[in-house]
């Protein structure tokens, strides 16, 4: 992993954080700075207490919208769950937030490379994961279930853990996702098909390019209730997956402040609002 003192960062301390004024969530930022600053005379503990940020007085999310109803794009506006925390996560810090839109499997290289500050895009905490990069405290718990369209007769509930493990079968995923994990695991007879985005995935059974899309339920009954109701699910496992906010492993200070924030968040009831006003 690329050590911080060779990036060229903007360095705030955390505990001052609180002092800057929001300005707001603008989106698809390029979020690197060219000039760094430091604190001349600062010694090492000092340091230690500093959180690194790509841009001063920001907050960089790296974020894949196409993910309802965690994240999604709504006539340029950044909406869903996620969205929502991280704005107030921002609040909380008194910093501006910033999306940056990319796909979901460079959000992870993104942290550990530090083109962003933190990942948050509906992320599992995994073992894999966690060798790049440390998470937040969890935020969602959440399971896995398969789709299907609602008139294939082959693949049914009540055959479905089976008819899918077989080589005729093609599982649509979204690349790099746990729910590519599930599918490899539960169905290694089937043909995997990766997307970049998981609503490709989706349109991809509704084409007939797949006979089933796998990935995190409430994204799957979210998707169901919406564009596509000619779809039903043909399975589900409770995996009982924890969302979490991933945060480089040199940047231990902004990762304590992530977690203060999501505790105060969680204490005066704002994640359990946002999830009601979220989740439907």
């Amino acid at each position: 992993m690329q050590n911080l003192s060779r990036r060229n960062f903007l360095t705030v301390a955390g505990a001052a954080a609180g002092s800057l004024a929001l300005a707001g969530c603008n989106g698809n930022q390029q979020a690197a700075d060219d000039t760094a600053s430091t604190d001349e005379g600062t010694d090492d503990t000092a340091a230690d207490s500093e959180m690194t940020l790509v841009t001063e007085g920001a907050i960089t999310f790296g974020v894949s919208p196409d993910y309802p109803p965690f994240e999604n794009l709504e006539n340029g506006e950044h909406v869903g769950l996620d969205m929502d925390l991280g704005r107030a996560i921002a609040e909380q810090l008194g910093l501006e937030c910033v999306y940056n839109d990319q796909d979901f499997d460079s959000i992870i290289p993104g942290v550990v490379a530090g083109t962003i500050d933190a990942g948050l895009s509906g992320i599992s905490i995994t073992p894999e994961r966690e060798e790049q990069v440390v998470f937040s405290d969890p935020y969602y718990v959440d399971n896995q279930a398969v789709a299907t369209m609602s008139d294939n007769a082959d693949i049914t509930e009540d055959n479905a853990a089976d008819a899918l493990n077989t080589a005729d079968v093609t599982i649509a995923v979204q690349s790099g996702s746990t729910g590519a994990d599930f599918a490899a695991e539960n169905f290694p007879n089937a043909t995997q098909l990766p997307f970049p985005q998981f609503t490709d995935a989706f349109a991809a059974v509704n084409s007939g390019q797949a006979d089933a899309v796998c990935g995190n339920a409430a994204v799957v009954n979210q998707m169901l209730s919406g564009a596509y109701t000619d779809m039903h699910t043909v399975l589900t496992s409770a995996t009982g997956e924890e969302y979490a906010i991933a945060v480089s492993k040199d940047n231990p200070a902004l990762l304590d402040a992530i977690n203060g924030a999501l505790k105060t968040l969680t204490d005066d009831g704002t994640i359990d609002q946002l999830i009601s006003d979220n989740m439907g």
